[in-house]
């Protein structure tokens, strides 16, 4: 008989209560994800300094309890690996790969989705997924106008996979790092680079068949050779200068000049005075001539008329760059959790001034609309599309930067260097780590010295790679899965687990833990679940007398089931604003999705791990 546990020390209690504030305010887009993780921090290390608490009679010291976090072995090791990432994605050495699948594409389509799926998912075992879905996706909404296929269709399948790849290692995702780290500084035997591989596979092979073959079918279609309406429509602005084709030419010249299906909103003279859309109104310089159309329309609109989407005062000054030049470009980014313009306006921010981009227009991802007129007091939510126009360097200031999310631009897609180095070296630093020649966490750095000895990358990239918010998550969510730990409270809440569960067969146990980490992954953090989830899954274990691995497993797999909505991992986010999909196209999918891999795991997990 299982007694009901006994209440915690007040510490426990509290630092349980933290982190329900914590888990709450880091799925809230209102607040950063960097801010409330420096509020925990705050709060934590206040409440063990001013109410001390002691371990077999002495008291714990908050600034090393707490601070140690940012020295942990799994934040450097994630912190190295997203910089190598971060140089497989500068020297575009997985481009070629993406073009001959592309080509293949024409020819064999079910089988080369199929290959593009397995290449998504072998690839995310070892690198970062988001620089992968960067590169796939102007190649698939390619593929998809080619061969008069919905985009719709094979996107998110596509950013699925590379959730399932990273799955399968200790180096796939930083969650599974978290993991191994919590583990092996709990007392227990290290988890090596593949040890998990083999459940991960069996689940993951079902999970990719039902991508495959049955995830299409879920998806919203477009009809085909409508290509516009299978990517964003803006409304856009375009000004009529004096040397412009509509200057001096009336409406019906412009139609004539542009084709039939460039369609005028309304065409704006000053402030208060509109031009009559009819076919013998003349146009003059300085008309702002408002349309709605996709960003290839509109570029193709912008070079055949001598039109501008930007207005005069907006070009260079003579310490900006001539936005006339031929060297700009557009591009889509997405506004993602954390972000420097998320619940912010393009005003407040400085955007133009800091960043040296024009914005042109807003689409709104969740509703669909866009927005025009003013755009720069408008406020920007996740996932909303900003259309912006700029040089290559300005795009990329942007992205590495800003922490935005770019989904289409030329420049940032198609990398100018060439060199298969960066991969080689990650391949080097995965070998290194399966092998047991060295542990992760020495391969990765050795790893990123290599880099930048050979100068494949700059400290400055190195730089841009880290990710403060994913940062201050980390070292936030380790200091409470710390001090839960230490207080006694993953004790206590791995007993009332045990006691609600107390007649249910072990194996059902582990598939309910699992199924805990999968409902608080897609609802706040993938990290942050898995670093409170683990010591709580050790615990447990040694309560049941069970072996520990299973339940750490289900912990690490629970936490990487972030299929559901599209704030679970910040791929979907750059998934659901290519795609143009919604929040209900994620559940479709994703849930039947999580559902196939948890039932997959419960079952596997007893049989390869006999309890």
């Amino acid at each position: 008989m299982i007694p009901i546990p006994d209440l915690p020390s007040i510490h426990a209690i509290a630092v349980m209560v933290i982190t329900v504030v914590g888990l709450y305010l880091f799925s809230r887009d209102w607040i950063p994800i960097e801010t409330t993780g420096l509020f925990i921090l705050v709060v934590m290390i206040s409440m063990f300094y001013f109410f001390p608490y002691e371990v077999n009679g002495i008291s714990i010291d908050p600034a090393y309890f707490f601070f140690s976090s940012f020295g942990h072995e799994a934040l450097v090791t994630i912190c190295a690996l997203l910089a190598i990432g971060k140089a497989i994605e500068i020297s575009g050495s997985l481009q070629p790969l993406v073009v001959f699948l592309s080509k293949s594409w024409i020819k064999h389509p079910k089988i080369s989705f199929l290959g593009v799926l397995l290449f998504g998912a072998f690839t995310s075992a070892f690198i970062n997924n988001t620089p992968i879905v960067v590169i796939l996706i102007p190649a698939l909404i390619a593929v998809a106008r080619k061969t008069n296929m919905s985009s719709s269709k094979i996107l998110m399948p596509m950013g699925m996979a590379t959730l399932i790849g990273g799955m399968t290692t200790t180096i796939g995702t930083s969650t599974n790092l978290l993991v191994v780290g919590i583990s092996r500084d709990m007392g227990l035997q290290e988890i090596q680079l593949f040890d998990f591989a083999v459940p991960a596979l069996i689940a993951g092979s079902i999970g990719m068949v039902f991508l495959w073959l049955v995830a299409p079918r879920y998806l919203h279609d477009h009809k085909p050779r409508e290509s516009k309406k299978e990517t964003r429509m803006f409304e856009a602005i375009f000004y009529v200068n004096q040397d412009s084709y509509p200057n001096g030419k009336t409406i019906g010249e412009l139609i004539e000049k542009a084709g039939n299906d460039f369609a005028i909103q309304k065409i704006k003279r000053s402030d208060s005075l509109f031009v009559a859309k009819i076919p013998s109104a003349v146009l003059e310089a300085g008309d702002q001539i408002f349309v709605k159309d996709t960003i290839e329309q509109l570029k193709e609109y912008e070079k055949l008329l001598g039109v501008t989407l930007y207005h005069d005062e907006d070009l260079a000054t003579e310490d900006e760059p001539d936005q006339k030049s031929d060297n700009t470009h557009l591009a889509e980014v997405v506004i993602g959790s954390g972000s420097l313009l998320d619940q912010q306006t393009l005003n407040t921010q400085k955007f133009s001034q800091r960043f040296n981009l024009l914005p042109l227009a807003i689409h709104r991802s969740r509703t669909g609309s866009e927005v025009i007129g003013d755009i720069t007091s408008k406020q920007l939510n996740v996932g909303d599309v900003l259309l912006v126009q700029g040089t290559e360097d300005a795009i990329n200031n942007l992205r590495t930067n800003a922490n935005l999310l770019i989904i289409d631009g030329s420049t940032l897609l198609v990398p100018q260097s060439r060199t298969a180095l960066p991969l080689y070296i990650m391949l080097g630093v995965a070998i290194a780590a399966g092998t047991g020649l060295m542990p992760i966490s020495i391969s990765a750095l050795v790893g990123l010295a290599a880099l930048l000895v050979t100068k494949s990358l700059k400290w400055s990239d190195v730089g841009d790679a880290m990710n403060i918010p994913i940062i201050m998550l980390i070292v936030a969510s380790l200091c409470l899965g710390n001090a839960l730990e230490v207080t006694g409270g993953s004790d206590y809440l791995a007993h009332a687990f045990v006691f609600f569960t107390k007649s249910l067969p072990t194996p059902v146990i582990i598939s309910a833990l699992m199924l805990i980490m999968a409902i608080i992954t897609n609802i706040v953090s993938n990290n942050a679940a898995a670093v409170i989830g683990t010591p709580i899954a050790i615990s447990i274990a040694q309560q049941l007398g069970a072996p520990v691995e299973p339940f750490i497993l289900a912990v690490l797999f629970g936490a990487n089931m972030s299929f559901v909505t599209p704030i679970g991992y910040k791929t979907n986010l750059l998934i659901m604003g290519a795609g143009n999909y919604r929040f209900s196209d994620f559940v479709r999918v994703g849930l039947p999705l999580a559902v196939i891999m948890w039932i997959s795991l419960s079952i596997i997990l007893p049989i390869l791990y006999p309890l």
